[in-house]
Protein backbone atom coordinates (compact mmCIF):
# COMPACT_ATOMS: atom_id res chain seq x y z
CA UNK A 1 0.00 0.00 0.00
CA UNK A 2 1.34 3.46 -0.90
CA UNK A 3 2.20 6.03 1.72
CA UNK A 4 -0.70 8.20 0.56
CA UNK A 5 -3.13 5.28 0.82
CA UNK A 6 -1.82 4.39 4.27
CA UNK A 7 -2.27 7.98 5.42
CA UNK A 8 -5.79 8.01 4.00
CA UNK A 9 -6.75 4.83 5.87
CA UNK A 10 -5.23 6.23 9.07
CA UNK A 11 -7.28 9.40 8.74
CA UNK A 12 -10.49 7.50 8.05
CA UNK A 13 -9.97 5.43 11.22
CA UNK A 14 -9.92 8.65 13.23
CA UNK A 15 -13.23 9.98 11.93
CA UNK A 16 -16.21 9.75 14.27
CA UNK A 17 -19.17 8.82 12.02
CA UNK A 18 -22.33 10.87 11.99
CA UNK A 19 -24.49 8.18 13.64
CA UNK A 20 -22.12 8.15 16.63
CA UNK A 21 -21.29 11.85 16.86
CA UNK A 22 -24.54 13.63 16.15
CA UNK A 23 -26.93 12.19 18.78
CA UNK A 24 -24.58 12.83 21.71
CA UNK A 25 -23.57 16.25 20.41
CA UNK A 26 -27.20 17.32 20.11
CA UNK A 27 -28.04 15.95 23.58
CA UNK A 28 -25.00 17.22 25.51
CA UNK A 29 -22.38 18.84 23.24
CA UNK A 30 -20.00 19.91 26.01
CA UNK A 31 -19.56 16.47 27.57
CA UNK A 32 -19.84 14.73 24.19
CA UNK A 33 -16.74 16.53 22.92
CA UNK A 34 -14.91 15.74 26.16
CA UNK A 35 -15.80 12.05 25.90
CA UNK A 36 -14.69 11.87 22.27
CA UNK A 37 -11.38 13.46 23.25
CA UNK A 38 -10.89 11.04 26.13
CA UNK A 39 -11.62 8.00 23.96
CA UNK A 40 -9.21 9.26 21.31
CA UNK A 41 -6.56 9.74 24.05
CA UNK A 42 -5.85 13.20 22.72
CA UNK A 43 -5.40 12.24 19.06
CA UNK A 44 -6.86 14.61 16.49
CA UNK A 45 -10.23 13.28 15.35
CA UNK A 46 -12.68 14.42 12.71
CA UNK A 47 -16.36 14.68 13.54
CA UNK A 48 -18.53 13.62 10.64
CA UNK A 49 -21.69 15.68 11.04
CA UNK A 50 -22.80 15.37 7.44
CA UNK A 51 -22.18 18.67 5.67
CA UNK A 52 -20.07 19.85 8.59
CA UNK A 53 -16.87 17.97 9.50
CA UNK A 54 -14.72 19.83 12.04
CA UNK A 55 -11.56 18.52 13.70
CA UNK A 56 -11.40 18.12 17.48
CA UNK A 57 -7.98 19.01 18.93
CA UNK A 58 -7.34 18.14 22.59
CA UNK A 59 -3.72 16.96 23.07
CA UNK A 60 -1.59 19.69 24.69
CA UNK A 61 1.09 19.36 21.97
CA UNK A 62 -1.48 20.00 19.27
CA UNK A 63 -3.21 22.77 21.25
CA UNK A 64 0.15 24.50 21.63
CA UNK A 65 0.74 24.39 17.88
CA UNK A 66 -2.69 25.84 17.09
CA UNK A 67 -2.72 28.56 19.76
CA UNK A 68 0.94 29.50 19.81
CA UNK A 69 3.54 27.89 17.54
CA UNK A 70 1.48 28.11 14.33
CA UNK A 71 -1.21 30.54 15.44
CA UNK A 72 -1.21 32.47 12.16
CA UNK A 73 -2.33 29.29 10.36
CA UNK A 74 -5.41 28.96 12.60
CA UNK A 75 -7.55 32.07 12.62
CA UNK A 76 -10.48 33.24 14.74
CA UNK A 77 -12.63 33.14 11.68
CA UNK A 78 -15.17 30.96 9.92
CA UNK A 79 -18.71 29.80 10.56
CA UNK A 80 -18.38 29.48 14.36
CA UNK A 81 -17.39 33.13 14.65
CA UNK A 82 -20.16 34.47 12.42
CA UNK A 83 -22.84 34.51 15.15
CA UNK A 84 -20.45 36.12 17.63
CA UNK A 85 -19.45 38.84 15.17
CA UNK A 86 -22.99 40.22 15.30
CA UNK A 87 -22.31 41.09 18.95
CA UNK A 88 -18.56 41.79 19.16
CA UNK A 89 -17.97 43.21 15.67
CA UNK A 90 -14.38 43.90 14.57
CA UNK A 91 -12.50 44.04 17.84
CA UNK A 92 -9.74 42.69 20.03
CA UNK A 93 -11.48 39.31 19.72
CA UNK A 94 -10.97 39.34 15.97
CA UNK A 95 -7.94 39.16 13.73
CA UNK A 96 -5.57 41.41 11.78
CA UNK A 97 -5.71 45.18 12.31
CA UNK A 98 -8.76 45.34 14.66
CA UNK A 99 -7.11 42.79 16.94
CA UNK A 100 -3.65 44.42 16.77
CA UNK A 101 -4.89 47.94 17.51
CA UNK A 102 -7.27 46.78 20.23
CA UNK A 103 -4.62 44.67 21.92
CA UNK A 104 -2.10 47.53 21.85
CA UNK A 105 -4.49 49.87 23.64
CA UNK A 106 -6.07 47.41 26.06
CA UNK A 107 -3.17 45.23 27.16
CA UNK A 108 -1.59 47.88 29.45
CA UNK A 109 -4.94 48.19 31.26
CA UNK A 110 -5.08 44.50 32.12
CA UNK A 111 -1.61 43.92 33.51
CA UNK A 112 -1.13 42.63 37.05
CA UNK A 113 0.32 46.00 38.09
CA UNK A 114 -2.60 48.05 36.74
CA UNK A 115 -5.25 45.75 38.20
CA UNK A 116 -3.57 46.15 41.58
CA UNK A 117 -4.13 49.93 41.40
CA UNK A 118 -7.89 49.52 41.06
CA UNK A 119 -8.28 46.51 43.35
CA UNK A 120 -9.13 48.65 46.40
CA UNK A 121 -12.07 50.33 44.73
CA UNK A 122 -13.16 47.01 43.27
CA UNK A 123 -13.15 45.45 46.74
CA UNK A 124 -15.40 48.24 48.04
CA UNK A 125 -17.89 47.74 45.21
CA UNK A 126 -17.91 43.98 45.84
CA UNK A 127 -18.40 44.41 49.58
CA UNK A 128 -21.32 46.75 48.99
CA UNK A 129 -22.95 44.31 46.54
CA UNK A 130 -22.52 41.32 48.85
CA UNK A 131 -23.89 43.24 51.86
CA UNK A 132 -27.16 43.63 49.96
CA UNK A 133 -27.65 39.88 50.26
CA UNK A 134 -28.17 40.27 54.02
CA UNK A 135 -31.87 40.96 53.55
CA UNK A 136 -32.35 37.66 51.70
CA UNK A 137 -30.29 35.78 54.27
CA UNK A 138 -32.19 37.18 57.26
CA UNK A 139 -35.55 36.44 55.62
CA UNK A 140 -34.47 32.93 54.61
CA UNK A 141 -35.16 33.67 50.96
CA UNK A 142 -33.07 31.68 48.48
CA UNK A 143 -31.18 33.56 45.79
CA UNK A 144 -30.31 32.59 42.24
CA UNK A 145 -26.55 32.02 42.31
CA UNK A 146 -26.04 32.91 38.66
CA UNK A 147 -28.04 36.12 38.93
CA UNK A 148 -26.19 37.22 42.05
CA UNK A 149 -22.74 36.44 40.67
CA UNK A 150 -23.65 38.35 37.50
CA UNK A 151 -24.89 41.32 39.52
CA UNK A 152 -21.76 41.51 41.67
CA UNK A 153 -19.30 40.99 38.82
CA UNK A 154 -21.17 43.42 36.60
CA UNK A 155 -20.91 46.25 39.13
CA UNK A 156 -17.18 45.64 39.66
CA UNK A 157 -16.32 45.36 35.97
CA UNK A 158 -18.31 48.43 34.97
CA UNK A 159 -16.02 50.46 37.21
CA UNK A 160 -12.99 49.15 35.33
CA UNK A 161 -14.42 49.60 31.85
CA UNK A 162 -16.60 52.68 32.11
CA UNK A 163 -14.99 54.61 34.95
CA UNK A 164 -18.25 55.43 36.69
CA UNK A 165 -19.88 56.89 33.57
CA UNK A 166 -22.60 54.25 33.54
CA UNK A 167 -25.38 54.31 36.11
CA UNK A 168 -26.49 51.36 38.19
CA UNK A 169 -29.73 51.27 36.21
CA UNK A 170 -27.90 51.18 32.88
CA UNK A 171 -25.58 48.49 34.20
CA UNK A 172 -28.57 46.42 35.20
CA UNK A 173 -29.81 46.62 31.61
CA UNK A 174 -26.42 45.70 30.18
CA UNK A 175 -25.79 42.49 32.12
CA UNK A 176 -29.12 40.74 31.30
CA UNK A 177 -28.83 41.78 27.66
CA UNK A 178 -25.37 40.27 27.34
CA UNK A 179 -26.58 37.17 29.14
CA UNK A 180 -29.49 36.83 26.73
CA UNK A 181 -27.15 37.18 23.77
CA UNK A 182 -24.80 34.53 25.19
CA UNK A 183 -27.61 31.98 25.62
CA UNK A 184 -29.79 32.75 22.59
CA UNK A 185 -26.79 32.14 20.32
CA UNK A 186 -26.81 28.47 21.33
CA UNK A 187 -28.59 27.16 18.22
CA UNK A 188 -26.24 29.04 15.90
CA UNK A 189 -23.20 27.63 17.73
CA UNK A 190 -24.48 24.07 17.41
CA UNK A 191 -25.58 24.53 13.79
CA UNK A 192 -23.03 27.04 12.46
CA UNK A 193 -23.65 26.08 8.84
CA UNK A 194 -27.29 27.25 8.99
CA UNK A 195 -27.71 30.21 6.58
CA UNK A 196 -28.72 33.54 8.11
CA UNK A 197 -31.53 33.85 5.62
CA UNK A 198 -33.23 31.18 7.72
CA UNK A 199 -34.59 32.35 11.09
CA UNK A 200 -33.71 29.93 13.89
CA UNK A 201 -34.69 29.83 17.58
CA UNK A 202 -32.93 32.59 19.48
CA UNK A 203 -32.35 34.99 16.56
CA UNK A 204 -35.02 37.49 17.63
CA UNK A 205 -33.89 37.50 21.28
CA UNK A 206 -30.26 37.86 20.21
CA UNK A 207 -30.84 40.90 18.01
CA UNK A 208 -33.01 42.53 20.69
CA UNK A 209 -30.18 42.01 23.19
CA UNK A 210 -27.63 43.55 20.80
CA UNK A 211 -29.87 46.62 20.43
CA UNK A 212 -30.09 46.98 24.23
CA UNK A 213 -26.30 46.82 24.51
CA UNK A 214 -25.95 49.48 21.81
CA UNK A 215 -28.54 51.70 23.48
CA UNK A 216 -26.48 51.65 26.69
CA UNK A 217 -22.95 51.80 25.26
CA UNK A 218 -23.10 54.36 22.43
CA UNK A 219 -24.32 57.30 24.60
CA UNK A 220 -21.53 56.58 27.09
CA UNK A 221 -18.96 56.64 24.28
CA UNK A 222 -20.23 59.99 23.03
CA UNK A 223 -20.06 61.39 26.55
CA UNK A 224 -16.51 60.12 27.03
CA UNK A 225 -15.39 61.74 23.76
CA UNK A 226 -16.64 65.13 24.90
CA UNK A 227 -14.90 64.86 28.27
CA UNK A 228 -11.41 64.18 26.83
CA UNK A 229 -10.68 62.38 30.10
CA UNK A 230 -7.23 61.21 31.14
CA UNK A 231 -8.57 58.42 33.32
CA UNK A 232 -7.20 54.91 33.03
CA UNK A 233 -10.54 53.22 32.53
CA UNK A 234 -10.93 51.30 29.28
CA UNK A 235 -13.34 53.65 27.57
CA UNK A 236 -11.08 56.68 28.17
CA UNK A 237 -8.09 54.81 26.80
CA UNK A 238 -9.99 53.83 23.66
CA UNK A 239 -11.18 57.41 23.15
CA UNK A 240 -7.57 58.70 23.38
CA UNK A 241 -6.28 56.52 20.54
CA UNK A 242 -4.72 58.75 17.86
CA UNK A 243 -5.52 61.96 19.71
CA UNK A 244 -2.04 62.64 21.07
CA UNK A 245 0.19 61.15 18.38
CA UNK A 246 -1.72 62.40 15.36
CA UNK A 247 -2.72 58.90 14.38
CA UNK A 248 -6.11 57.62 13.30
CA UNK A 249 -8.76 57.84 15.98
CA UNK A 250 -11.17 54.97 16.57
CA UNK A 251 -14.71 55.68 15.50
CA UNK A 252 -17.66 55.06 17.82
CA UNK A 253 -18.30 51.62 16.35
CA UNK A 254 -14.70 50.47 16.89
CA UNK A 255 -14.78 51.67 20.49
CA UNK A 256 -18.13 49.97 21.03
CA UNK A 257 -16.89 46.64 19.59
CA UNK A 258 -13.83 46.59 21.84
CA UNK A 259 -15.81 47.60 24.92
CA UNK A 260 -18.40 44.90 24.34
CA UNK A 261 -15.70 42.28 23.71
CA UNK A 262 -13.80 43.12 26.87
CA UNK A 263 -17.01 43.38 28.88
CA UNK A 264 -17.90 39.80 27.95
CA UNK A 265 -14.42 38.51 28.74
CA UNK A 266 -14.27 40.31 32.07
CA UNK A 267 -17.82 39.92 33.37
CA UNK A 268 -19.72 37.09 31.70
CA UNK A 269 -16.80 34.67 32.03
CA UNK A 270 -16.11 35.41 35.69
CA UNK A 271 -19.77 35.29 36.70
CA UNK A 272 -20.40 31.96 34.98
CA UNK A 273 -17.24 30.42 36.44
CA UNK A 274 -18.16 31.46 39.99
CA UNK A 275 -21.68 30.10 39.55
CA UNK A 276 -20.19 26.59 39.34
CA UNK A 277 -18.31 27.06 42.64
CA UNK A 278 -21.28 26.80 44.99
CA UNK A 279 -22.57 23.36 43.87
CA UNK A 280 -19.00 22.05 43.95
CA UNK A 281 -18.45 23.25 47.53
CA UNK A 282 -21.75 21.70 48.55
CA UNK A 283 -20.72 18.38 47.01
CA UNK A 284 -17.22 18.48 48.55
CA UNK A 285 -17.56 19.39 52.24
CA UNK A 286 -13.88 18.74 52.99
CA UNK A 287 -12.83 21.31 50.40
CA UNK A 288 -15.48 23.72 51.65
CA UNK A 289 -14.32 23.35 55.27
CA UNK A 290 -10.71 24.13 54.34
CA UNK A 291 -11.78 27.12 52.26
CA UNK A 292 -14.01 28.44 55.06
CA UNK A 293 -11.20 28.07 57.57
CA UNK A 294 -8.81 30.09 55.44
CA UNK A 295 -11.26 32.92 54.81
CA UNK A 296 -12.30 33.03 58.48
CA UNK A 297 -8.64 33.23 59.49
CA UNK A 298 -7.48 35.73 56.87
CA UNK A 299 -10.55 37.94 56.35
CA UNK A 300 -12.59 37.35 59.49
CA UNK A 301 -15.71 39.51 59.59
CA UNK A 302 -14.32 41.59 56.74
CA UNK A 303 -14.49 43.64 54.75
CA UNK A 304 -12.17 41.92 52.34
CA UNK A 305 -9.38 44.08 50.93
CA UNK A 306 -6.63 43.56 48.34
CA UNK A 307 -4.17 43.14 51.22
CA UNK A 308 -5.87 39.82 52.01
CA UNK A 309 -5.20 38.35 48.56
CA UNK A 310 -1.63 37.07 49.08
CA UNK A 311 -2.84 35.07 52.11
CA UNK A 312 -5.77 33.46 50.32
CA UNK A 313 -3.61 30.67 48.95
CA UNK A 314 -6.10 27.82 49.22
CA UNK A 315 -8.81 30.06 47.76
CA UNK A 316 -6.59 30.53 44.73
CA UNK A 317 -6.09 26.76 44.45
CA UNK A 318 -9.85 26.24 44.56
CA UNK A 319 -10.34 28.79 41.78
CA UNK A 320 -7.67 27.18 39.62
CA UNK A 321 -9.31 23.77 39.97
CA UNK A 322 -12.69 25.38 39.30
CA UNK A 323 -11.31 26.76 36.03
CA UNK A 324 -9.97 23.32 35.15
CA UNK A 325 -13.34 21.61 35.46
CA UNK A 326 -15.56 24.46 34.26
CA UNK A 327 -13.66 26.92 32.06
CA UNK A 328 -16.04 29.65 30.93
CA UNK A 329 -14.42 29.64 27.50
CA UNK A 330 -15.23 25.99 26.94
CA UNK A 331 -14.52 26.01 23.20
CA UNK A 332 -12.08 27.96 21.01
CA UNK A 333 -13.02 27.55 17.33
CA UNK A 334 -10.40 28.19 14.66
CA UNK A 335 -10.33 28.02 10.87
CA UNK A 336 -7.29 26.70 9.02
CA UNK A 337 -5.96 29.58 6.91
CA UNK A 338 -3.79 27.21 4.91
CA UNK A 339 -3.42 23.47 4.53
CA UNK A 340 -1.42 22.09 7.45
CA UNK A 341 -0.62 18.82 9.22
CA UNK A 342 -1.58 18.26 12.82
CA UNK A 343 -1.09 15.03 14.75
CA UNK A 344 -0.85 12.98 11.56
CA UNK A 345 -4.00 14.51 10.10
CA UNK A 346 -4.02 16.69 6.99
CA UNK A 347 -6.05 19.80 7.77
CA UNK A 348 -7.18 21.45 4.57
CA UNK A 349 -7.41 25.22 4.27
CA UNK A 350 -10.87 26.39 5.31
CA UNK A 351 -11.43 23.47 7.69
CA UNK A 352 -12.88 24.16 11.13
CA UNK A 353 -10.79 23.20 14.16
CA UNK A 354 -12.32 22.94 17.64
CA UNK A 355 -10.18 23.35 20.74
CA UNK A 356 -11.94 22.70 24.03
CA UNK A 357 -10.23 23.38 27.36
CA UNK A 358 -13.13 21.51 28.95
CA UNK A 359 -12.09 18.41 26.97
CA UNK A 360 -8.32 18.82 27.31
CA UNK A 361 -8.60 19.32 31.07
CA UNK A 362 -10.26 15.88 31.30
CA UNK A 363 -7.60 13.81 29.49
CA UNK A 364 -6.51 10.84 31.60
CA UNK A 365 -3.04 11.02 30.07
CA UNK A 366 -2.39 14.38 31.75
CA UNK A 367 -4.60 14.41 34.85
CA UNK A 368 -5.10 11.81 37.56
CA UNK A 369 -8.79 11.34 38.39
CA UNK A 370 -9.64 14.08 35.86
CA UNK A 371 -13.35 14.17 36.65
CA UNK A 372 -12.83 14.77 40.37
CA UNK A 373 -12.73 18.21 42.00
CA UNK A 374 -9.40 18.38 43.85
CA UNK A 375 -7.77 21.78 44.51
CA UNK A 376 -4.62 20.05 45.81
CA UNK A 377 -3.62 19.61 42.15
CA UNK A 378 -2.61 23.26 42.33
CA UNK A 379 -0.68 23.15 45.61
CA UNK A 380 2.76 24.81 45.38
CA UNK A 381 5.03 22.61 43.28
CA UNK A 382 2.31 20.15 42.29
CA UNK A 383 2.29 21.30 38.67
CA UNK A 384 6.06 21.39 38.24
CA UNK A 385 6.94 19.70 34.97
CA UNK A 386 3.35 19.69 33.69
CA UNK A 387 2.73 20.48 30.04
CA UNK A 388 2.02 24.20 29.61
CA UNK A 389 -1.01 23.46 27.45
CA UNK A 390 -2.53 20.73 29.57
CA UNK A 391 -4.21 23.61 31.43
CA UNK A 392 -5.27 26.69 29.50
CA UNK A 393 -8.56 28.16 30.81
CA UNK A 394 -7.60 31.57 29.41
CA UNK A 395 -6.36 30.27 26.07
CA UNK A 396 -2.77 30.80 25.07
CA UNK A 397 -0.38 32.42 22.63
CA UNK A 398 -0.93 35.92 21.25
CA UNK A 399 -4.71 35.61 21.68
CA UNK A 400 -4.60 34.74 25.38
CA UNK A 401 -7.49 36.35 27.26
CA UNK A 402 -6.73 39.84 28.56
CA UNK A 403 -8.91 39.27 31.62
CA UNK A 404 -6.67 36.68 33.29
CA UNK A 405 -5.15 39.02 35.90
CA UNK A 406 -8.50 40.67 36.53
CA UNK A 407 -10.06 37.27 37.29
CA UNK A 408 -7.43 36.39 39.90
CA UNK A 409 -8.15 39.62 41.75
CA UNK A 410 -11.89 39.90 41.26
CA UNK A 411 -12.85 36.24 41.84
CA UNK A 412 -11.08 35.72 45.21
CA UNK A 413 -12.42 39.07 46.44
CA UNK A 414 -15.96 37.95 45.62
CA UNK A 415 -15.54 34.48 47.14
CA UNK A 416 -14.01 35.92 50.30
CA UNK A 417 -16.67 38.63 50.58
CA UNK A 418 -19.48 36.06 50.33
CA UNK A 419 -17.94 33.48 52.67
CA UNK A 420 -16.91 36.01 55.30
CA UNK A 421 -20.64 36.70 55.79
CA UNK A 422 -22.53 33.56 54.80
CA UNK A 423 -22.46 29.81 54.42
CA UNK A 424 -24.31 28.93 51.21
CA UNK A 425 -26.59 25.91 51.09
CA UNK A 426 -27.25 24.76 47.54
CA UNK A 427 -30.13 22.73 46.17
CA UNK A 428 -29.13 19.20 45.22
CA UNK A 429 -27.94 18.70 41.63
CA UNK A 430 -26.97 17.35 39.27
CA UNK A 431 -25.88 20.46 37.41
CA UNK A 432 -25.11 19.96 33.74
CA UNK A 433 -23.25 22.25 31.31
CA UNK A 434 -25.24 24.41 28.93
CA UNK A 435 -23.29 25.17 25.72
CA UNK A 436 -23.75 28.92 25.54
CA UNK A 437 -21.02 31.37 24.55
CA UNK A 438 -19.78 30.97 28.15
CA UNK A 439 -20.16 27.66 29.98
CA UNK A 440 -22.95 27.78 32.53
CA UNK A 441 -25.17 25.33 34.43
CA UNK A 442 -28.33 24.37 32.57
CA UNK A 443 -30.22 24.30 35.89
CA UNK A 444 -30.72 27.22 38.28
CA UNK A 445 -28.30 27.24 41.20
CA UNK A 446 -30.59 28.25 44.06
CA UNK A 447 -28.77 29.12 47.29
CA UNK A 448 -29.84 29.69 50.88
CA UNK A 449 -27.38 32.05 52.57
CA UNK A 450 -26.92 31.25 56.25
CA UNK A 451 -25.50 34.34 58.05
CA UNK A 452 -22.38 33.83 60.12
CA UNK A 453 -22.68 35.00 63.71
CA UNK A 454 -19.84 37.49 63.31
CA UNK A 455 -21.22 38.95 60.07
CA UNK A 456 -22.71 42.48 60.19
CA UNK A 457 -26.45 42.26 60.70
CA UNK A 458 -26.42 38.60 61.77
CA UNK A 459 -28.82 37.56 64.49
CA UNK A 460 -27.20 37.29 67.91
Amino acid sequence: MSIDATAGAFQRSRTVPVHRALPSLVRDPVNALAEIGRRAKGEVVRLDLGLFRPYLVTHPDHVQRVLRAEWTAYRRDGMFWRPLRRMIGASVLGEDEPWESGRKVLQPLFTRRYIATIAGEMAKVITDCVSRLDEHAQAGRPVDGMEEMSRIVNRAVIRVLFGGRITVEEGERLAPAYDTAATSINFRLLMPFMPYSVRVPGDRAFMKAVKTVDDVVFPVIREARVEHGESNDVISALCRVGREDGGTELDDRQIRDNLVSVYGAASESTAMTLTWLWPLLDAHPNVAAKLYEEIDRVVGAGPVTPEHLPELRYTNMVLQELLRLYPAGWIFPRMAARTTELGGMRIKAGSQVLISPYASHRLDEFWERPLEFDPERFAPGARDGAHRYSYFPFGGGPHQCLGKHLFYVEAPLIVAAVLSRFRPEVAAGPYTPFPAASLRPREKVMMNLVPLRHAPGAAA
